[in-house]
């Protein structure tokens, strides 16, 4: 009787898995260091712990040399300005280095709120109403044409950084002066009342909705980073229909914006049920008050798994 023959489909066992060379990068230049550098914390134990061999390296427009580091893949686990916007993606790239995450295409496009959300909204999804402040707007206009309250925001950072809910009509213009001191434009955009409803992507797998309640005005950067009273709620008392919805609709976001191996889609749920896009995060955090991991660990998929999972996406055995 011939030997059964192996298929060649099947994943590898633990044994013949190959031990990889991965460099994380962690830290970074934006304002979002803090969170960068726990992450990459977390990331490295894992892989560590998986048998791995890990370089961790901070990085920055001027500190490059942990590109140079011989890797069969990169895991940048930064967020914000140069880690997520695309620009350490095309430095990647261009050295032909293979790295999780998405591209750098993607990348730029899911950290710009105003084009991510343009694209949401060509896709016949809802979107809050909003509008861009910068400097020259500062000099013909003193109020939003929308209605308040607002969120106040950068366009382009993450984890609610300078983020502010303005309820009051003399809080405005100081809520946008002080995003674009700091991040050149602000997006205001309306407050939808009702729960923020998050759903990690892995690969193309929709992971189970989580509900975010906080317990301050709205969920800040304190709020996620620092405040441990914060809910994270897989039964929040939706209906299954509104969470399967947000699970589908999510896959089609990160379709159409061409993103790759993980993401974290952002929504709010109002009191009618209906589901507004806020973000798309590609890089989204691994600390312990992180999203996807939580998710993941719902699923059954512990997080040092998560992290191999995701190394394996963009390695060498990857298809």
């Amino acid at each position: 009787m011939p030997a059964a023959q192996a298929d060649p489909s099947a994943p590898a066992t633990p044994a013949k898995r190959q031990v990889l060379r991965v460099t994380v990068l962690a830290g970074g230049p934006s304002a979002e260091r803090a969170v960068s550098l726990e992450s990459g914390r977390a990331v490295a134990e894992a892989l560590r712990r998986r048998g791995h061999q890990v370089y961790v390296a901070d990085i920055g427009p001027d500190r490059l040399a942990a590109l140079d580091q011989p890797a069969d893949v990169v895991f940048p686990a930064l967020h914000g300005t140069f880690g997520e916007d695309g620009a350490v993606q095309r430095l990647m790239e261009q050295r032909g280095l293979r790295f999780v995450g998405s591209d750098s295409r993607a990348s730029a496009l899911a950290m710009d709120k105003v084009a991510a959300k343009s694209v949401v909204a060509a896709e016949g999804m809802d979107t809050p109403r909003f509008e861009v402040w910068d400097a020259a707007t500062l000099g013909v206009r003193q109020a939003p044409a929308l209605p308040l309250p607002v969120i106040v925001k950068p366009v382009d950072q993450g984890s609610s950084v300078a983020t502010t809910v303005v309820r009051d009509a003399a809080a405005f213009l100081p809520a946008v002066c002080q995003t674009l001191d700091a991040f050149r434009r602000a997006l205001v955009e309306e407050f939808i009342v009702g729960d923020e409803i998050t759903v990690g992507i892995v690969g193309h797998e929709a992971l189970p909705p989580i509900c975010v309640r906080p317990k301050r005005p709205f969920y800040d950067y304190a709020a996620k980073y620092e405040d441990g009273a914060t809910e994270y709620l897989f039964d929040a008392g939706h209906p299954a229909e509104l969470l399967q919805r947000a699970q589908h609709l999510s896959r089609r976001v990160f379709d159409r914006l061409g993103c790759r191996h993980l993401a974290r889609v952002d929504w709010m749920a109002d009191r009618d049920g209906r589901l507004w896009f806020l973000e798309i995060n590609t890089l989204p955090g691994f600390t312990s008050h992180s999203l996807v991991p939580k998710a993941a660990a719902k699923i059954g998929l512990p997080f040092d798994e998560l992290v191999e999972r995701l190394v394996r996406m963009a390695g060498p055995e990857a298809k």
